[in-house]
């Protein structure tokens, strides 16, 4: 058991399986994010700790640098795009996440949009309630022997690809960062080849300066197929996916990220009826969460320990 003295206070998010604060028992006193009734009211608390498990909360630069205590930045899950890490890192702060955590949790979630998508599931459950059974209305093709492009083969990818090839899809996948790939997926050299190859396309890419707006106008238009969205929002441009709806280029999209969380009433593809929404759940499963809610604080007792977590994206500058 550490010192009291020696305790670090911790800073978690409203809502944290509890397996990972258990672990943590022994050297953390704990605080939650429900504690406080507005950003001023953290700010001005901020001092006081050594480490941040966050979810939803974007640590900026404004919060670095009012948290002077803070050795640590465990992001339960896998974006980074809300954390000024630059500013981190001139504070010697160690940004790290739980890569893989939960990456079997959004590829199903993607492949459950795809199906969704694909069998119009949304419009079929409608009809039924509303006592029409037109089961003719509802033929489609089936996802066996299509072809799923797969943009980004990291964790997430990986686990789509595996899906789609129990399914019996053929997966070929674009991701310049790669140079060794699964078995079952084949690489192509761009975009434009891998959305004018494909039936379906998902998205599993980080939201950074060179990811927002990757998929625009160009791609959309070539696809002839559904748009599976779990990555970022910002990674598609929301305008030219209306659109590639409009048009017909695209014939059906599955979307659980937003340029904005949640979206405005105004969001374009709310128009259609071959579109499904999902509030950004495709990691919310027990198993993800408790595996995150372990890793990220794994993490800060590996920096407590005087370690650098493997996953730290900032290893070399603070270590």
């Amino acid at each position: 058991m550490a010192d009291t003295d020696d305790r670090w206070h911790v800073l978690l998010p409203s809502h944290l399986h509890p397996a990972g604060p258990e672990s943590l028992a022994d050297m953390a006193t704990f605080a939650s994010l429900d504690d406080y009734g507005d950003r001023a009211a953290l700010l001005a608390d901020a001092d006081r700790f050594d480490a941040v498990v966050f979810r939803m909360l974007d640590p900026d630069r404004e919060f670095v640098e009012a948290a002077t205590n803070l050795k640590v930045l465990a992001k339960h899950g896998v974006g980074l795009d809300g954390v000024d890490v630059d500013a981190a890192t001139e504070r010697g702060v160690v940004v790290c996440n739980t890569p893989g955590a939960n990456a079997h949790a959004v590829a199903e979630h993607t492949l459950a949009l795809l199906f969704a998508v694909r069998r119009r599931l949304r419009e079929a459950d409608r009809d039924v309630r509303n006592g029409e059974f037109e089961r003719d209305r509802y033929v489609a093709g089936e996802l066996r022997g299509d072809t799923l492009g797969v943009l980004g083969c990291g964790d997430i990818g990986s686990e789509v690809a595996a899906l789609a090839d129990a399914v019996g899809m053929d997966v070929i996948t674009h991701d310049p960062y790669l140079r060794t790939f699964p078995d079952a997926v084949s690489p192509v050299e761009s975009r434009a080849e891998l959305f004018a190859a494909a039936d379906a396309v998902s998205l599993h890419v980080p939201l950074t300066e060179e990811t927002r707006g990757l998929v625009d106008a160009d791609e959309l238009a070539s696809l002839d197929g559904e748009l599976i969205n779990v990555a970022r929002g910002g990674v598609v441009d929301e305008t030219a996916l209306y659109d590639a709806l409009a048009a017909g280029t695209v014939t059906g999209a599955g979307v659980d990220v937003y340029d904005e969380e949640p979206p405005g009433e105004d969001y374009p593809a709310f128009d259609f009826e071959n579109v499904i929404c999902t509030p950004h759940i495709g990691a919310m499963t027990t198993d993800a969460l408790r595996a995150a809610s372990t890793q990220a604080c794994e993490n800060v007792r590996t920096v407590y320990a005087g370690g650098v977590p493997e996953s730290a994206v900032n290893s070399e500058a603070v270590r």
